[in-house]
């Protein structure tokens, strides 16, 4: 019987099964340190905000203000994805005016860059596009070229915390 791997579920069958093997043998973990061998410096809330402010300055600059960025314990990763982007709108005088919050889940504290820089990409991309359609991932790929490999990557890390329970990336 085949291993469940939810995280890549919707991924080719053939690269399903590579991860299976790195799995029975113990190495998947050793795969990805050795293809991101360090963890980001993003520590603090303040840190997350300037990072997302900088990406967004680079490539969003006409989308809308982002007035809260932070990590989030609350986010639980099965059920909410990797990240939460919220919009709340308020009639203020006779408009309206929009609060975008971005919630990254606090197990990516201790992450590679690539992998926060991927969540805080497609959070930003939520800011011009809703739906998870080809013009939200033409943007992510706009921001991030290598949008697709590090988001396989963050599910094979994901695969790879359910089935070893250990996380790779401690910082002391």
């Amino acid at each position: 019987m085949k291993t469940e791997l939810p995280y890549l579920r919707t991924y080719p069958e053939s690269l399903q099964d590579q991860a299976r093997q790195l799995l029975g043998e113990g190495q998947l973990g050793a795969v990805l340190l050795r293809k991101y061998p360090q963890p980001h410096a993003v520590r603090s809330d303040k840190a997350l905000y300037d990072y997302a402010a900088e990406l967004k300055a680079r490539h969003l600059r006409n989308a809308g203000t982002v007035n809260k960025v932070v990590f989030d314990s609350k986010i639980h990763v099965v059920r909410h994805a990797l990240g939460l982007h919220t919009s709340v709108s308020r009639v203020q005088g006779n408009r309206l005016a929009a609060k975008h919050e971005i919630r990254v889940a606090a197990m990516f504290k201790q992450v590679p860059d690539e992998f926060l820089r991927m969540i805080v990409v497609h959070e930003l991309a939520h800011l011009r596009e809703k739906d998870h359609d080809k013009a939200f991932y033409k943007l992510c790929e706009h921001m991030e070229p290598q949008y697709h490999q590090y988001e396989f990557d963050v599910r094979l890390y994901l695969t790879h915390l359910e089935h070893a329970g250990e996380r790779l990336w401690a910082v002391e």
